[in-house]
Parts: C-alpha cells; structure tokens; sequence
C-alpha cells in the first residue's frame, strides 16, 4: 500500500490503522537521534504517532498536534516511552507497545503524575512493525488511571485491568460530545523545582548513556523534577547523545544558530539599518539579533534578543512585538525572564496593563549564565528552554 493516509478497519472494536510509508521511510534519518538504548522505544513511537496522529486529525479535529512539538518529540523518547497530543481541549496519551497482551495497559507514571505531562484520555496501542499496522485496543482516563490502576514501583508504572478499560475505540468520540462534562482527569501534586546545582549533577550522572534506564535511577520526586523543567530535559537528552553546548546566544550570534535551535525556530537576523528603518539614531536595533515567532491566541508574535552596545557585552534585550507592522500587544501581556532554576530576579518582569507596542527586559548576565523566558499567555508549542549567555 503506497497511501499516505491510514487504513480504517475494526475487527471487533479493535481499530486498525496503516503506519504510513512516509513515516516508516523517514525512519532510518533519525537513528543518530537518540543513544542505542533508547532508539528501537523510539522506534515503536514514531510508527504509532505516524499512524494514529492522521486518524485523530481525520476523526476528531485537524488541528490535533503533538505537545509541545515535534522537535520536543526526541528528548521526550530518549527517556520515556509515549506520547503528547493536543486534540482540541483535551489531552490524548499514545501508549505503545509490541506486547499482543490485552489484559492490561501500562502507562509510564510521568504521564500521570507530572502535572504538566498528565492527560485526559491514554490510548493503549499495539505496534506491528513488520505487519505495517498498528491496533488501538483501548483506552482509559487519567481518572480512571489513579483511581483503579495499580502502581508497580518497579517500573514506575500504573497498570489498568482490562475490565476498567473501554475497549470500543468508538465510544470515545461519542463520549467526548455527550458526556462533556465527563471527568478525565484529577489533581496530580505539582514536584519542587530543583536547585541548580542538583539538576546539574542528575544531568551529569544520568548523561551518561550507559545508564539505560535513567528514569529509575533516582527516587521520582528527584526524576520527576528534573524532566518536567523543558530546559533541562533537552539538556539531559543532549548530554546522553554527547552533544555539545546546543543553546548558547553568543554561538548562535557569531557561527549560526544550531540545528536543534533552528528547529525549535530560533533564527539569525542581520538587520539592514537603513535611513527608512530607523526610525531615529538613537532607536537603532544592533545589526544582529535572535529571533523567535511565537503564536499566541490565533495571532504571530517576535521575540528578539539583542546584545546591547559592544559584542563582548554582558547586557542583553528580550523584546516581544506582534509580528504585524503596526499591530500592538493586547493588555495583559507578560514578558517574563527567569533564572535557571525559575527564579525570579529584580526587574524580570514587563507587563502591558493597555496595548502596547513592544514589552522589554535588560538584563545583565554573567558568562554562562543562563536564562528562561515565559510569555503570558502561553504561547502555542511553549516548552521551557534555557539559553545559556
């Protein structure tokens, strides 16, 4: 079969979908994404994703996407098997596995118990690489996961009997319309941010990819810190493929911005200041600056990092503007900068109490400092990052 799109069929209640050629011809470009121990779990979810994503855009709403984004989706695999998709409201757990056993599904307890990572509804999928297909067996709610499920403290897992699970794929959509009101998910106890100097040492120590399984090896609360903070699990992702420094602005300024970066939509930009740019001297951006496109609430937003006075300088500019030539930020807007352990600092902080053309911070940073912005509201795709100075 050479169509793009998934094959719909059910034996029984089962839903089978088509992996699609695309998909399984694009996966011998990312073998080098992830360290040896990790990249056949990888494997399994790239062909799930690539065969349930098409369906939930077909069946539910095209504007189903994977959270936070694709380029998110290696640091996420290296480590925990599943995956984030955002369909409408709604939280959508793809949980893969080649076990043809249906007694049961496990779900990793990061997609429970991280309050950032939890979702609504978990889909229990089983893979058949050589056969081409995947099977969505089942699903169940997060609801259902901490109320009925098993915790197995040996792999960190919640395990739901076949009998709590729903397993006419069907039922799903149905009951997403007429049990709106329907609870799928429940309060999960949010984890401490770690102090910097303890995440540096879990980065270091559980970099090393010789460490198969790094989420077993210190206690969850520890675990569980560590990887919800977005900066540091792309940092810990990086270190166990021996990476280099991915997210330094003065790099990206003087040799380009890194391939990682440039995908997660970072660019670099050499300003023209000419006489019709300018608006006057003394408004002159320097002629090269960091960009972003952010979107938020349907509409294209520009941050702008910008070193300020001589290259060696230790004074930077985090600027946010609507990417429409005249069009302003709404009121209650934030731009925020925080350390990178997310602590705040003085004066980290503008926010537009009416519109406004542009908010700003400047910031004075050490060498290898690094800092975390955050926008208000969240943008769309929003995964935490540190950019090291």
């Amino acid at each position: 079969m050479t169509t793009n799109s998934p094959i719909l069929s059910f034996a029984s209640t089962d839903l089978i979908l088509e992996i699609p050629t695309t998909v399984e011809n694009q996966l011998h470009l990312h073998s080098q994404s992830f360290a040896q121990s990790t990249s056949y779990q990888a494997y399994i979810n790239e062909l799930c994703l690539g065969a349930v994503l098409p369906w939930l855009q077909e069946d539910f709403t095209p504007e189903a996407k994977v959270w936070p984004d694709t380029a998110a989706l290696s640091s996420f695999w290296e480590l925990v098997n599943g995956t984030a998709i955002t369909v409408d409201a709604s939280r959508f757990i793809l949980v893969p596995s080649e076990n043809i056993d249906s007694s049961e599904l496990r779900v990793p307890q990061e997609w429970v118990d991280l309050p950032s990572w939890a979702g609504d509804y978990y889909l229990a999928v089983q893979v058949e690489p050589d056969a081409g297909y995947v099977r969505v067996w089942g699903y169940c709610t997060h609801e259902q996961l901490k109320t009925k499920g098993d915790y197995h403290a040996g792999d960190r897992t919640y395990a739901l009997d076949e009998d709590h699970i729903i397993t006419d794929i069907t039922v799903l959509s149905v009951g997403r319309v007429f049990c709106a009101d329907e609870v799928t998910r429940i309060a999960t106890v949010d984890l401490p941010t770690l102090p910097q100097a303890q995440a540096e040492n879990l980065i270091t120590r559980l970099g090393n990819p010789e460490i198969i399984t790094p989420r077993l090896a210190v206690p969850f609360r520890l675990w569980g810190g560590l990887i919800a903070h977005g900066g540091w699990r792309q940092r810990l992702y990086e270190q166990r493929l021996g990476l280099p420094e991915q997210r330094s602005v003065i790099q990206w300024l003087q040799s380009g911005v890194t391939e990682i970066a440039t995908a997660m939509g970072w660019e670099k930009l050499n300003l023209q200041l000419s006489a019709a740019a300018a608006r006057s001297i003394e408004e002159r951006q320097p002629e090269v600056s960091l960009s972003r496109q952010l979107a938020i609430a349907g509409q294209l937003y520009e941050l702008l990092i910008t070193p300020q006075g001589q290259p060696e300088t230790t004074h930077w500019r985090f600027e946010l503007r609507n990417a429409t030539i005249g069009a302003a930020i709404p009121g209650g807007f934030k731009l925020r900068l925080l350390t990178e352990d997310l602590q705040p600092f003085p004066n980290n902080e503008d926010i537009a109490t009416t519109a406004v053309e542009k908010l700003y911070i400047e910031v004075a940073l050490e060498p290898g400092e690094g800092i975390v912005w955050e926008v208000e509201p969240l943008p769309d795709n929003y995964d935490r990052e540190i950019l090291k100075f």
